[in-house]
């Protein structure tokens, strides 16, 4: 038999039981599915990792009271709490200490509780704005850069200015038709002079960087509050070849700054882009391995109901079966066609479980505002998977129907 004949009987015998084969290739395309939509979520979220992760400049090492991953519970979230904060005052000491050591040193701290609102002639941002106190250095610190107007300087932290810099929304919101620079605004009930507007950064896991104001962090301690709040510090090395080095001199100022002795351990966390993407690389590839058994587990239990559909479809058509040798068909020809059948199922599913998975993953990285991806090698896979299972558990209903005797089989009923 010619293989197109037999691609054509195949299709024909698995159209005449469509209710039957759409359940069993089921079980296939959830297995495919679960797998490809988590591949392409990741894969979506892979690209934006120099967006989303590296939020820090080049080079660059921070020392905090909390990791950067906060989201923990029970005891360990107890034991990061329990810190002391790093205050401002630990933070200039250790200033002074890494000086002549750093290109940049960023003395940082969030409002985050605060629920930020810029006011201007009457006009309101959303309640949503993140308030920063910092010096100079924090645009070089945060991979932000100045669009237009100054930056906030030494002098401005020295005499506690109220002046502010503003985020890309801001300036849209507020003054869609005029330069903000000069203007005067509300800042959560407070009154600023805006100097600068920074460019604009986009969003990063589907929240934007560009709703934010930066203020001197003196001025940002004077109106906001600085007993309860902790200060990030960002170091920044001279180059690549001197950050090791600067990142051990800075661990040793500060734990002077902190006033640590010798023998306790450090009362802070130290971390960088590289440790980020680390931590989320990680995480990235357990959760493949838990999509990967669920899948495995899933595509197995289709490939037994294939084997079980196959079984059953070869009882059913014995007498057909026996007419064809009868007439000269080989038990290859029977053989091929009931492995093709298998095959069409599980290819069926795959196809649809790859197409749904793409559309799950890529509606979940437009969701987070990334750009979207199709997984070609994964899709290649999955689909060579659902040839495999489709031969593997469909080759026993194969045999046994290719080894029907032909005058046995005439005889069934």
């Amino acid at each position: 038999m010619l293989f197109r004949e037999i691609i054509k009987m195949a299709w024909s015998s698995l159209g005449a039981n469509k209710l039957r084969s759409a359940l069993t290739m089921l079980g296939i395309t959830i297995g495919v599915f679960s797998v490809i939509s988590v591949m392409t979520a990741i894969g979506a979220l892979q690209s934006s990792i120099e967006n989303g992760l590296s939020f820090l400049g080049s080079n660059i090492f921070q020392f905090a009271k909390y990791p950067a991953n906060v989201s923990m519970g029970g005891d360990i979230k107890k034991k990061y709490q329990n810190r002391h904060n790093i205050t401002y005052r630990q933070a200039l000491h250790y200033y002074k200490l890494m000086e002549e050591s750093a290109r940049e040193i960023c003395l940082k701290s969030f409002a985050y509780e605060v629920k930020g609102q810029a006011v201007y002639k009457g006009v309101k941002t959303t309640p949503s704005l993140l308030i920063v106190g910092a010096n100079r250095s924090f645009l070089t610190a945060n991979a932000y850069t100045l669009g237009y107007g100054r930056n906030i300087n030494d002098e401005d932290v020295d005499l506690a200015r109220n002046v502010i810099v503003v985020g890309k929304m801001v300036e849209k919101r507020l003054f869609p038709h005029e330069t903000p620079i000069g203007k005067t605004i509300r800042v959560t009930g407070h009154t600023f002079a805006v100097i600068g507007v920074l460019a604009e950064k986009g969003t990063a896991f589907g929240q934007s960087q560009d709703d934010l104001c930066v203020m001197p962090i003196t001025r940002f301690f004077e109106d906001f509050g600085e007993a309860k709040r902790t200060v990030n510090i960002a170091t920044q090395s001279f180059s690549a070849e001197t950050y090791n080095a600067t990142m051990g001199k800075g661990i040793g100022a500060m734990r002077i700054a902190r006033g640590l002795r010798a023998n306790q351990e450090n009362d802070f966390e130290i971390y960088s882009n590289d440790s980020l993407k680390s931590a989320f690389i990680s995480v990235a590839g357990v959760v493949r391995i838990g999509a990967f058994v669920i899948s495995f587990i899933a595509l197995v239990a289709a490939g037994i109901g294939i084997m079980n559909i196959m079984l059953v479809s070869v009882t059913e058509r014995t007498k057909e079966i026996g007419v064809r040798k009868s007439i000269g068909a080989r038990s290859r020809d029977i053989l091929r066609q009931f492995l093709t059948e298998a095959v069409f199922i599980s290819e069926a599913g795959g196809v649809l479980g790859i197409l749904l998975g793409v559309i799950g993953g890529d509606l979940l990285a437009l969701w987070l505002q990334v750009d979207l991806i199709f997984p070609f090698g994964w899709a290649l896979a999955g689909l060579i998977v659902c040839s495999g299972i489709g031969i593997g558990f469909g080759l026993y209903p194969a045999v046994r129907a290719a080894g029907l005797d032909p005058i046995e089989a005439l005889r069934y009923e």
